[in-house]
């Protein structure tokens, strides 16, 4: 490294392990601002791999450098003015408008060439790895400003500081949407995500909450968080949750009304005069009423003008429409009406074409001007369901922060002399000081000594009333039957 006589802006470190800690060494006497550490064998070892993770956080601290990794796949940047592949992977993404960051370099590698067939592209790529500088927290806020970024995908094995992400996610989830898959959700998951990258298993109820309460999408799987993408990339969200379906088959529609359904979202009741529009040009055979069935010998023309009116609709909130294409209508020409609608409308209309391969010839064009296509009516229906909810989050009131009146002295004491005693669980009388010291409201308690005072207490109260058990020997009361 210090033979090398060019300055350098960023290295990408891809040596045995052993060697690792004297390159980065020697990229801080050089002025290397960042790198990218691939090589692994750190912290997901265990203790010895976690000690000597500290030392090269410590080298890169101590010189002012970031880094990427270690235990990664590594970066890409496709914007055409410093385009840049620094991974492994075999498939280099489309330019587009999706940040996306993956703990796990492998699954980022069969996404990246997933996305290419499904015309779903990014503005960058990081894996991560090990986490031990740059975070997905320093990722979001990058992308929170960034001009070429529009929606972040996160595939994630652990939080790396929940305290931060809270505040961070609220904030760019009101600009930006936000999708992440967070696997290890069993408890064997959760083991392998240890061995993996040194995460640690986060309870999967908190995490749950956080997503919810930060504004975050999650999703169960990386192929739900790509239809997810695509969605949201379109660029168009609905005012409220009623669908209008347009459709060529009785079968799929079925299929998609009842997925639209198990969402949570509602079939939009059309106004009387999309009704009779519909009557006045539609077969005698097609069905009026959402799902509209224009039948399987319908072509582009129908096609347009069905969406067309139940695009007008004001009961209309978004749109599917679903096409199995028959032998003797042309694909292409349907897939050009639907486009023409695209650019009449401003509600979101996702397509599903059946039969057909996501990201085949044709269908593609639907995904790279805004019309998402899926193969399956379920996916349409799950990535409608996300809009949707990212929709009412945007609009939802940003609420306020509560600021408690905090005794801590109190609370500390409290915490002092029962460390001092041995440690353990804080009696019940304790815990209630504790939290009444941090501004938390508890429920009236009172200790009884025999049945006739628990009833005095209990009538005093008023009902309903819970017995527990107070002993310094008995922390649950199912212990002792």
């Amino acid at each position: 490294m210090l033979a090398i006589q060019d300055d350098i802006d960023l290295a990408f470190i891809v040596v045995p392990r052993k060697h690792v800690a004297k390159v980065i060494e020697e990229c801080g006497i050089k002025g290397v601002r960042g790198i990218v550490v691939i090589t692994a064998g750190f912290k997901e070892i265990g203790k010895t791999g976690v000690e000597e993770e500290k030392r090269l956080l410590q080298s890169v601290r101590r010189h002012g450098m970031r880094m990427v990794g270690p235990n990664c796949m590594g970066i890409i940047n496709t914007h055409p003015s410093w385009k840049m592949n620094g991974t492994f992977a075999g498939k280099e993404p489309d330019r587009g408008r999706v940040g996306f960051m993956s703990q796990s370099g492998a699954i980022g590698a069969v996404l990246l060439s997933y996305a290419a067939k499904v015309g779903l592209g990014f503005s960058m790529f990081v894996s991560v790895g090990n986490k031990a500088d740059v975070s997905a927290n320093d990722l979001l806020e990058y992308w929170e400003t960034d001009p070429d970024t529009d929606v972040i995908l996160l595939y994630m094995e652990s939080f790396g500081n929940p305290r931060k992400f809270v505040p961070i996610a609220r904030r760019i989830t009101k600009q930006k949407p936000i999708v992440a898959v967070k696997s290890g959700r069993t408890v064997q998951g959760a083991r392998a995500a240890s061995s993996h990258t040194g995460a640690m298993a986060d309870n999967e109820t908190v995490a749950d909450a956080l997503f919810e309460q930060t504004g975050v999408l999650r999703v169960t799987s990386v192929r739900s968080q790509f239809d997810v993408a695509k969605a949201l990339a379109a660029g168009y969200l609905p005012e409220g949750d009623r669908i209008g379906i347009v459709t060529n088959a009785g079968g799929p529609g079925i299929l998609l009304t009842d997925a639209i359904i198990q969402q949570g979202l509602r079939l939009a009741e059309f106004e009387k005069k999309t009704v009779e529009a519909l009557r006045g040009s539609l077969p005698e055979e097609a069905s009026l009423v959402n799902p509209v069935d224009i039948i399987a010998s319908a072509g582009a023309k129908s096609y347009a003008f069905a969406l067309d009116k139940v695009a007008q609709d004001a009961n209309v909130d978004a749109m599917i429409v679903v096409f199995v294409p028959p032998l003797m209508i042309d694909l292409d020409e349907v897939i050009r009406s639907i486009l023409e609608i695209r650019r009449r409308t401003d509600k979101p209309i996702l397509s599903c074409i059946m039969g057909t391969i996501e990201g085949a010839e044709g269908t593609i064009d639907l995904d790279r001007h805004r019309v998402p296509n899926y193969s399956f009516p379920d996916s349409a229906a799950h990535s409608m369901a996300m809009l949707v909810k990212y929709a009412a989050w945007k609009r939802k009131p940003g609420g306020k922060l509560p600021a408690f009146d905090v005794h801590r002295k109190k609370a500390e004491k409290i915490i002092l002399q029962a460390a001092a005693s041995g440690g353990g669980w804080l009696a019940p009388a304790d815990a209630r000081e504790v939290l009444t010291a941090y501004g938390i409201d508890v429920v009236p308690s009172a200790v009884a000594r025999g049945v006739p005072e628990a009833v005095r207490r209990a009538r005093k109260f008023g009902y309903p009333v819970v017995k527990k058990v107070v002993s310094p020997d008995v922390i649950h009361k199912t212990d002792v039957g």
